[in-house]
């Protein structure tokens, strides 16, 4: 018996159709263990010896391998062909040495694409495990543990509100600030354009105003109303005949196929995927048999497929659209070990694959790679200058036409800005002819700043840099969304303070290992570990030799040390010079005091130096200038009951109250749908919650109405109902809350746990399109789309799980089938002594 080991259950169900009787295929589930979470994982000092620990939740699944192992011949590692399926591959030749349960015969195999073909040609030449991306993998690894785990602790402890940092997630976010700020440094300056319409033979077209009195004008030239409206009234007044007509013949050639970060970019473009979608979906396509493998630097096509792709656009369009010799591309990876083929259909004559969001990015796979072997587009640019009798002014009319569309017939690549503005038609015209003047238009305009980036322009330049590699690019941008160091907002990312005060300490702090040059020049040793062409563990001591050094500096400042670093660092962007040369630092509560930044609790806030007699306060976020000023903590009133002040303040998570002051105060957020002006009665009210509506006349126990994370609910032998609004958590009354308990149960229709509040949303599952949900169950947490439940592992933090876990564990869990049919079986065992197995193989089947 020969044992095939991959990752997922989904390929393994393929792969065994293509193989015969004598294979067994398991998938181990990605990777089967890591260095654990702890201090002294990976050891410099002993040549950066690393401590592999098996994933707990892996055990059923390592044990079933173990035990066919040793019944089998021949184990074939046939993982993902990557650096990763490498590393996977490793894992289990090592757990499996280590049991003593490895077959005589071990070999490698990769495919490019899950097809019968693939696979099968893949059998007969297997190799040995290629060391090189395995030290490139271990280095990789070594290196991110080490930086977080050494840099983790002194965000902690210097940097209150900083979750974690990480080695390319950093460089990352730091290229998001830096557009934040570009942006909120940016003077817009006025301009104006004149334009006329004009029309010959009938048909209308624009030109542009070119020259004016004898000077060639630019894009900013016209800087005011009055040169607008002089020049609008030059046009008018003028008789305006061609001067000269310029036609030239253009060519666009088609893009090449996709590769991962094109894939991801395009699929953010035109489908709106968020890159960890797209590799999700991809990946599904992959194990399908309808693509080959997502994760490639490559942009070349097999032989084979490029004749299969010719003969496709040849049935679908003519002769004229297949080029008279194949394209080939040449990628532009620096290592090319890790450049594998294109993405592309494993089936030319497939044009639709799955449902859904499968069959929108296949069919966007689909097309690219079937036009990048189509004709190149033939095009006709024209431009016509006009001038009037004077010759002292001038306008300017540009189009183009599409002869022959090629490609384009197709397939056109998105772009992430469009400045296209050559796309209009004209009409024939020779020098002389003077078309009819129909309309003079002088618009104003102001010079925009960049854009935000959006997920496929960060993709972008993050590849133009050098920094990380495109298969890492999905994970890194959800770290930097599940860690609130950025948001996102109509497809662009905007810089949150905790990113921005992270950033900003990187920069002072660690200037050196968050540059882009650092980053991308340590990405190509790291290329070159993988190619053979340097030891892993002599790039690893360069590092280490002066990361940690610099560490322990840092960590022996006070934190009022690195805060007055802070503040000087980005006094620029906290306090910006006044319009009026006032000083920018003066505190506009008191007039006396001098503001600051200050570290507290929760992050970094601006305060003014006369504190405790003066309480201004401003967010560390909220720059100074005109119109930014916080009065600081507001005064609603005092408690009658208690005789202490109720006050009114801002902080990391928004505006809310306070009665008191220390840790005995009691704080309560302000809900947004709050009728009215907040004053003293209403903010009481909020300090009193939760509030008891009184005992459920069935049960005995009390129903409270309450305030949480996700809004009003009210509250019943641990049982849950959402209120509508926040004033029905106090203007509910029994029978109400009755009813409206009975109703989310009923519409629960799963058990007792139906109706609990989640203790975490992650949005929509890729695949069921059910909201994924963290809840508290019976056997711990788990997470749930509102078909599959998925028990979390022992070894996740269910405070730090990420949108991205939630599905795989979601998927993992709906690829082993429903437990209902194991747990009826367990539960018809009538012996009372078979009972109690019964409800612990329960438990076992929940976990998986």
């Amino acid at each position: 018996m020969q044992l095939v080991i991959v990752e997922s259950p989904a390929k393994a169900k393929t792969i065994e159709k293509y193989l015969g009787k004598d294979y067994r295929v398991l998938a181990s589930y990605g990777h089967v263990r890591d260095l654990p979470p702890k201090d002294g994982s990976v050891n410099p000092d002993e040549g950066f010896a690393m401590e592999w620990e098996p994933y707990a939740d892996k055990a059923k699944q390592l044990k079933a391998i173990a035990d066919e192992a040793k019944k089998a011949d021949r184990l074939i590692l046939a993982t993902d062909p990557d650096r990763e399926g490498e590393a996977i591959s490793w894992h289990v030749q090592e757990l499996l040495a280590k049991k003593k349960a490895l077959p005589a015969q071990v070999e490698r195999v990769t495919f490019n694409a899950i097809t019968k073909k693939a696979v099968t040609e893949a059998m007969e030449r297997p190799r040995g495990l290629d060391t090189d991306l395995i030290d490139a993998y271990r280095a990789r690894r070594a290196l991110d543990y080490l930086v977080g785990f050494t840099l983790s602790p002194v965000l902690w402890r210097k940097l209150p509100g900083a979750k974690s940092a990480g080695r390319v997630q950093s460089v990352a976010l730091r290229l998001i600030v830096e557009r934040e700020r570009e942006i909120e440094g940016f003077t817009a300056q006025e301009y104006w354009s004149v334009t006329a319409d004009l029309e010959q033979d009938g048909t209308g077209f624009q030109a542009r105003l070119v020259k004016w009195k004898g000077d060639k004008l630019d894009r900013l030239s016209i800087g005011n109303e009055g040169d607008a409206m002089a020049a609008k009234k030059a046009v008018e007044e003028g008789r305006f005949s061609v001067v000269s007509v310029e036609t030239k013949p253009a060519t666009r050639n088609p893009p090449p196929p996709f590769t991962t970060s094109t894939l991801q970019q395009e699929a953010a473009r035109k489908l709106g995927f968020s890159a960890s979608h797209t590799m999700r979906i991809a990946q599904a396509l992959y194990e399908d048999g309808a693509i080959t493998y997502m994760r490639t630097d490559g942009v070349q096509m097999d032989g084979g497929a490029i004749q299969d792709a010719r003969r496709a656009v040849a049935e679908r369009y003519d002769g004229s659209y297949v080029p008279d010799k194949p394209r080939m591309y040449q990628t532009k990876a620096k290592n090319a070990q890790e450049a594998h083929e294109a993405i592309r259909p494993t089936d030319f004559s497939k044009d639709c694959a799955g449902s859904g969001d499968h069959a929108r990015l296949y069919d966007l796979i689909f097309k690219r790679a079937l036009a990048s072997q189509m004709a190149s587009a033939r095009m006709e640019r024209t431009t016509i200058e006009l001038e009037d009798a004077t010759g002292q002014h001038g306008l300017r009319a540009t189009g183009q036409v599409v002869l022959f569309p090629g490609y384009l017939a197709l397939y056109e690549e998105g772009r992430d800005d469009s400045e296209d503005e050559d796309a209009r038609r004209l009409p024939k015209m020779s020098e002389g002819a003077t078309p009819a003047k129909k309309a003079v238009n002088a618009e104003q305009h102001f010079t925009q700043p960049p854009p935000r980036f959006s997920e496929a322009s960060l993709v972008k330049r993050l590849e133009e840099l050098g920094i990380g590699r495109p298969s890492t690019y999905a994970s890194i941008i959800q770290v930097l969304k599940d860690r609130a160091y950025v948001r996102v907002e109509k497809n662009r990312f905007f810089a949150e303070e905790s990113g921005r005060l992270l950033t900003a300490f990187l920069e002072r702090f660690f200037e050196r290992y968050v540059s882009y040059d650092f980053t991308a020049g340590l990405e190509e040793e790291l290329d070159d570990v993988s190619g053979g062409r340097a030891a892993w563990q002599a790039v690893l001591d360069a590092f280490w030799k002066d990361f940690r050094p610099r560490t322990d500096e840092v960590m022996e400042q006070k934190p009022s040390d690195i805060t007055a670093e802070l503040d000087k660092f980005l006094e620029p962007y906290l306090f910006p010079k006044q319009a009026d040369g006032s000083d920018p630092r003066r505190c506009p509560a008191c007039g006396d005091g001098r503001l600051a930044l200050r570290g507290g609790r929760f992050g970094a806030f601006v305060a003014c130096s006369n504190y405790p007699e003066c309480k201004f306060t401003r967010r560390f976020a909220q720059p100074g200038g005109e119109g930014s000023e916080d009065s600081g903590p507001e005064s609603l009133g005092k408690d009658p009951e208690t005789g202490l002040e109720v006050e009114r303040k801002s902080g990391r998570f928004g505006p809310y109250i306070q009665l008191g002051e220390g840790k005995e105060a009691k704080r309560a957020s302000i809900p947004k749908d709050l009728p009215g002006e907040l004053d003293l009665e209403m903010a009481l009210k909020l300090l009193s919650l939760p509030r008891t509506i009184g005992n459920h006349p069935e049960t005995g126990q009390p129903i409270e109405a309450a305030i949480g994370r996700y809004g009003p609910y009210l509250k019943h032998d641990g049982k849950y109902a959402r209120l509508g609004s926040t004033m029905e958590v106090f203007e509910t009354g029994m029978n109400a809350a009755v009813v409206k308990l009975a109703e989310a149960a009923d519409k629960g229709g799963r058990g007792r746990g139906a109706a609990r509040e989640p203790l975490k949303t992650f949005g929509t599952h890729p695949t069921s399109g059910g909201e994924m949900k963290l809840m508290e169950g019976r056997y711990g947490p788990y997470v749930t789309d509102g078909t599959t439940n998925a028990t979390l592992p022992k070894t996740a933090d269910p405070a730090t799980l990420t949108a991205e876990e939630a599905a795989k564990l979601i998927d993992e869990r709906a690829a082993k089938g429903p437990a209902k049919g194991k747990k009826k079986a367990s539960a018809k065992k009538k012996p009372a002594a078979k009972k109690a197995p019964a409800k612990k193989a329960a438990k076992k089947v929940a976990g998986d």
